[in-house]
């Protein structure tokens, strides 16, 4: 008898997948708002939009600036082709197009930009993005089935068995990102500019630092409780928080050295942070011991009180009169814009989250056997 043909191996379940499709999504709008910042300045007369492909090597470039148009398209190149593995059997589709994604995506945005007088479209651009997009596609195509296998077993083993934990991790990555931005206060989220026009006390030393304190506090209870939301259990809340704030404080640290100076990399340790990073863990310490039915409501109010804290906390002079290094400004304007909107924005898409994993935890503990 011959031996029977071993079967082939199937494709990872969705699930290991879920999570690099939301970051696929945002990481593919953030690109667009990024590329397309500050959407101002007047439009230009009649041109012609595909005029910059016929340029000649640009006059004035910078290693530097060809590097960051490389590593801004490689996560997207990354994301997609592990997004896309699952749908398709052979190996080589994905990372095809997912480096297809990315050429047009930098396509559209370089011609968009004819028409930004602010912005300056490139065909240097177009090239270092879609090296960008392809290297990321061929790191994802080596090492892609490994890291979906690993990513699999650790959402098992650590997070909460339903579908809306992906995009609570793609929340906090965005939430993480924001933290760059050295402009802000720590932790600080929900400033949006439509809402500009409500008051704000005048700045005083005392009612800042107590303001300040509140703010960051409110800010960590929040996402504390959000990453906890998404955990397994009470134990291993306790070491994904840890992780969660250490990340925080490391990218708040790398992006006050990067645009401020190194000597300035804990310039957002002040006395009001200081105290509110006090009050926050006590009260989150405090907040955990509760049931699981109780924190979710409790991190959607911490999270509306920093909301309205962050328009009573004044404009610190002192941040304002802080200059940028040089040779970051070109590139700190765009990205000041970028996480300034996802500092904006992350509260008013963290809340129907907090919403939606509240009602499939009050599903799950009705259904339970013994359950009345």
């Amino acid at each position: 008898m011959t031996k029977a043909a071993e079967p082939e191996a199937a494709p990872p379940r969705p699930a290991a997948e879920r999570l690099f499709r939301w970051l696929a999504l945002v990481w593919s709008v953030l690109t667009v708002y990024g590329s397309l910042y500050p959407f101002s300045g007047g439009a230009r007369g009649a041109i012609d939009p595909f005029a910059w492909l016929n340029l000649r090597w640009p006059q004035y470039w910078t290693a530097f600036d060809m590097g960051v148009n490389v590593l801004v398209y490689l996560p997207l190149g990354f994301c997609v082709t592990l997004a896309l593995r699952g749908c398709f059997r052979r190996r080589l589709v994905a990372p095809f197009l997912a480096t297809l994604w990315g050429v047009f995506l930098s396509f559209a945005m370089e011609s968009l930009q004819s028409w930004l007088p602010s912005r300056v479209a490139s065909n240097l651009d177009l090239l270092c993005n879609s090296l960008g997009t392809l290297a990321g596609s061929l790191i994802a195509a080596w090492c892609g089935p490994r890291l979906l296998a690993l990513w699999l077993n650790l959402r098992q083993r650590l997070f909460a068995p339903a579908p809306h934990v992906d995009l609570g991790l793609a929340l906090l990555g965005l939430w993480l990102l924001a933290l760059l931005a050295p402009e802000n206060i720590l932790f600080g989220t929900g400033r949006l500019h439509a809402l500009a026009w409500l008051p704000a006390p005048r700045y005083d030393p005392g009612s800042y630092r107590f303001l300040e304190g509140a703010a960051v506090a409110a800010n960590l209870l929040a996402v504390g409780l959000f990453a906890a939301a998404m955990t397994q259990g009470r134990w291993l809340a306790l070491p994904m928080i840890a992780l969660l704030f250490s990340l925080a404080f490391l990218i708040q640290g790398l992006g006050a050295a990067l645009f401020l100076g190194p000597e300035d990399w804990l310039a957002w340790c002040t006395p009001g942070a200081a105290g509110g990073l006090r009050a926050g863990f006590l009260l989150l310490g405090i907040v955990l011991l509760l049931p699981p039915a109780c924190r979710t409501p409790l991190a959607a109010l911490a999270l509306l009180l920093a909301t309205l804290l962050a328009y009573l906390v004044p404009a610190d002079p002192y941040t304002a009169a802080t200059g940028m290094r040089p040779q970051w400004q070109n590139h700190f304007l765009n990205f000041k814009g970028l996480t300034r909107w996802i500092a904006s924005i992350w509260p008013f898409l963290a809340l129907p989250y907090l919403f939606l994993a509240h009602r499939r935890f009050r599903i799950s503990q009705a259904t339970k056997p013994g359950s009345p």
